[in-house]
């Protein structure tokens, strides 16, 4: 498997490519989620050949945002789609690493092991000590998009959603629910809802 060529080509287009608008979902982002694919991939025990897809799955879940948010999932499919097939990757493995970056979308509905490991990867910044800033990287980015967008309709989306949200990975929901939970609370307390 030819990962690095893979790493090099997709950082490189994102790089270039990406809007400077993207605070959130950016080349930064990106390396993120891989680091913490392969992390929880470990713990929850994913072999070899999955990890290998997974890494390229988490290489290419946002890089269809280079033709904007609708719909990135699948344009980014397709981009990963046209690559692989350069690299000798069969069509039974092109799925594979496309049910995964479909895994990502929101609602997550992921339907394989490593699909809930990259899916678990994509939102686990909600159980750190990154949570606001990384969230302030999602505010200003949707603030670009939506110029009306008020930091209390953010902060109600996020108590919504981070309450709504759950992990996939035994990993996750042993070692990360609890924090999430915290962070939520946090957030409530600056609120006043608590």
């Amino acid at each position: 498997m030819e990962f690095d060529k893979i790493y090099q080509q997709v950082i490189s287009r994102l790089t270039a490519e990406l809007s400077p608008h993207l605070t959130y979902h950016s080349v930064a982002h990106t390396k993120y989620v891989l680091k913490k694919a392969i992390y929880i991939a470990e713990k929850e025990n994913l072999p070899q050949i999955e990890l290998e897809l997974l890494k390229i799955a988490a290489l290419y879940h946002d890089v269809g945002f280079i033709f904007g948010p609708e719909n990135h999932e699948e344009k980014g499919c397709e981009i990963m789609r046209n690559d692989l097939f350069n690299y000798g990757f069969s069509e039974t493995q092109i799925e594979e690493i496309a049910e995964m970056i479909r895994a990502t979308k929101i609602p997550q509905e992921p339907t394989s092991h490593a699909a809930r490991i990259l899916a678990d990867a994509d939102l686990e910044y909600l159980s750190t000590t990154l949570f606001e800033e990384v969230g302030e990287y999602l505010f200003q980015e949707l603030r670009h998009f939506i110029p009306e967008f008020t930091r209390k309709k953010w902060n109600d989306i996020q108590v919504n959603f981070i309450g709504n949200h759950k992990y996939h990975t035994s990993f996750c929901k042993r070692y990360k629910e609890f924090r999430k939970i915290n962070n939520l609370n946090k957030l409530k307390a600056q609120m006043g809802v608590i």
